[in-house]
């Protein structure tokens, strides 16, 4: 192990755990590793993956980070590839070549690609030696960061006869690492966990007003040298926040999801090179960058967990030297938070709605995860999760994933294009072409429509327009994904079934609500946070850590919540209004309410009415009391 260590890493030995990880691996057992963030989970799959015959499949949340990764590893002279939405014709099929050749050690994949029944047959041909999945905490329905695909993961590695998995995460509970052991068959001897006990992080919890945060932070960052990081939860308040700081003389850029992609790159850039000394950012910055003098975070507003909190804290100080993790605790922040919580779960009638739509529609079917938002009013994601549930439970089983629609611009004339192919060839080809709609410059297919026209498979009329692409006879588009499933047996009473989802998502959003009170809880506490914080992962602390608020003598003191307005009866004749107005979005209390607390639903979104003046009209207000108001007027 440690020539190849050695020579394709640069190590003289390993870092702290992962050794055991690797041996377990190497032995054919399964693993799981508990490393904090930046503690060298990734050479505890890279390095195995060398010394393995065969393939080394790799699960990756990001498309960023699996990009960071295979580069990284290309550089050092190893063979790695991902297959991701960015990649062209061209590159898929070069990274399939090396696939079948053999050549090729570690593939890195997101989940989500496990959707396409042609990936899994493929893979059933090669010689996967283990998987990699990384972020596993994912798996878990109590994780803090739920993502429905993973819990298909166990179930496939084993279909895949994988003889070995690695299941890596920074921030795992006991409860969700007992999930991730049982789903993945880990004996309890092969979970290696590190400390979460970080001695250079100066771990502070600072209450504070909203009037007097933006004031607080500038004199904190004023006086830290290097770079910073601070976390915020809206994407409004990071492009405010960063124009006051800027103001006021200081290096800053904001990054969160609503930006171009270039814009984003940009900033995380500049902030890596040293250019820019500050980041405000929402939580869509930080996974997977590896910058080792960070020398503060700031939380701006409250993290939604102590797993959040954790994962972005342990950006700081990485280079070993002091850092300050900071957190300006304000209970302004609670509303925001909780309203979000409350108002993500499906109502009853949504959730029937969308089960009855998908059970009723035949033996066979493919649905569009955005259609059935729009019709149902839940946003995609739930509606992903409820059909992994409904997956798992045996009802349904996915057989793929593809696009509707199809849309080709001509590089050459027919003539030219047709020209030397066999007439059996050329004959299809002709019905394909002559069977596209002319929209401008562009014909437009249905390959599902065309295969019953043509009675034979769809997946020959991908094959002949990406072939012409290939070909660079055509200029090829596509959109509107769609996912096919089959029923494999009687979901039985469609009522009942609908209850049981019901009970899973209100778990869910009681569950939610617990990890926020986790967080309160760690301004109130009056012992030491870092031992706080470390008894959530399942550690106690010999001692307490020297160098936190509490240690250093800073008295705890209890989040107030402000004191709720009350609700004008200007703002209660505007609600009225907008139930006069009778919009097929808001027909519910609890739609209305959604609506007037600032979260625009699927179907409010595509009619519009964010444009709304009662738009987002009571988001000051907890989602209890604007929900009774929804349910009165």
């Amino acid at each position: 192990m440690l020539p190849t260590l050695r020579e394709h890493f640069g190590h003289a030995a390993f870092r702290e755990g992962q050794e055991p990880v690797v041996r377990a691996l190497l032995d054919g057992r399964s693993a799981l590793a508990v490393f904090p963030t930046g503690g060298g989970k990734s050479l505890c799959y890279q390095l195995p993956a060398l010394l393995l015959d065969g393939l080394t499949l790799v699960v990756s949340p990001l498309i960023a980070l699996m990009r960071d990764q295979v580069d990284a590893l290309t550089a050092k002279g190893i063979s790695a590839a991902r297959l991701d939405s960015t990649l062209d014709a061209d590159q898929i099929r070069d990274v399939y070549a090396r696939l079948d050749a053999g050549t090729l050690k570690l593939l890195y994949v997101a989940p989500e690609r496990f959707a396409n029944e042609a990936f899994r047959q493929r893979l059933k041909r090669l010689p996967i030696q283990l998987a990699a999945i990384d972020e596993a905490h994912c798996i878990s329905e109590w994780g803090h960061n739920f993502r429905p695909d993973y819990l298909k993961l166990a179930r496939i590695c084993r279909r895949l006869k994988v003889p070995r998995v690695l299941c890596l995460t920074a921030t795992a509970t006991p409860k969700v690492a007992r999930d991730i052991r049982k789903a993945f068959r880990i004996a309890t001897a092969d979970h290696v966990q590190l400390s979460f006990h970080r001695a250079n992080l100066d771990l502070r919890v600072t209450p504070c007003t909203a009037a007097e945060r933006k004031s607080l932070l500038l004199e904190k960052l004023t006086a830290i040298d290097g770079p910073a990081v601070v976390y915020v939860t809206r994407q409004e308040t990071a492009e405010e926040v960063a124009t006051f700081l800027a103001k006021n003389g200081l290096s800053v850029r904001a990054y969160h999801a609503g930006l171009p992609a270039e814009f984003r790159a940009d900033a995380q850039s500049s902030f890596m090179a040293g250019d820019t000394r500050i980041i405000v950012a929402t939580i869509a910055f930080g996974m997977g960058i590896d910058k080792s003098n960070i020398r503060a975070v700031f939380h701006y507003n409250l993290p939604k967990s102590l797993e959040n909190h954790t994962q972005e804290i342990g950006r700081a100080g990485r280079d070993g030297l002091p850092a300050t993790c900071e957190m300006l605790a304000c209970g302004d922040d609670l509303t925001v938070l909780e309203n979000f919580i409350y108002s993500d779960a499906p109502s009853p009638r949504a959730l029937g709605n969308l089960i009855d739509r998908v059970l009723r529609l035949g033996p066979v079917f493919d649905v569009s995860p955005y259609e059935l938002s729009t019709i149902c009013d839940i946003r995609p994601g739930v509606v992903s999760t409820v059909t992994t549930y409904l997956e798992i439970d045996g009802i349904i089983e996915a057989t793929g994933t593809f696009y509707a629609t199809y849309r080709a611009k001509l590089l050459n004339k027919p003539e030219k294009i047709l020209a030397g192919r066999s007439p059996a060839e050329r004959k299809f080809i002709q019905q394909i072409l002559d069977s596209g709609e002319l929209k401008r410059w562009w014909l437009y297919f249905q390959p599902t429509l065309l295969a019953e026209k043509f009675n034979c498979p769809r997946d020959k009329i991908v094959a002949a327009l990406n072939g012409l692409q290939s070909a660079g006879d055509i200029i090829l588009s596509v959109w509107g994904v769609r996912h096919g499933y089959k029923l494999k047996k009687d979901p039985g009473d469609l009522k009942q079934l609908t209850a049981s989802l019901v009970e899973k998502f209100q778990s869910r959003e009681l569950a939610d609500l617990a990890r926020l009170r986790q967080v309160l809880g760690l301004s109130a506490f009056r012992g030491c946070l870092t031992g706080y914080l470390t008894k959530h992962f399942g550690e106690t602390l010999k001692e307490p850590c020297g160098h936190c608020d509490r240690c250093r003598g800073v008295p705890a003191k209890t989040i107030k919540r402000p004191k709720f307005r009350r609700v004008t009866d200007e703002e209660i004749a505007s609600v009225r209004r907008l139930v006069d107005e009778k919009h097929a979005a808001l027909n519910t209390p609890r739609q209305l309410a959604k609506f007037l607390c600032g979260m625009a639903s699927p179907a409010a979104t595509r009619a519009r009415l964010t444009r709304n003046n009662a738009f987002a009209l009571l988001a000051d207000l907890p989602f209890a009391e604007v929900l009774a108001i929804a349910e009165a007027a």
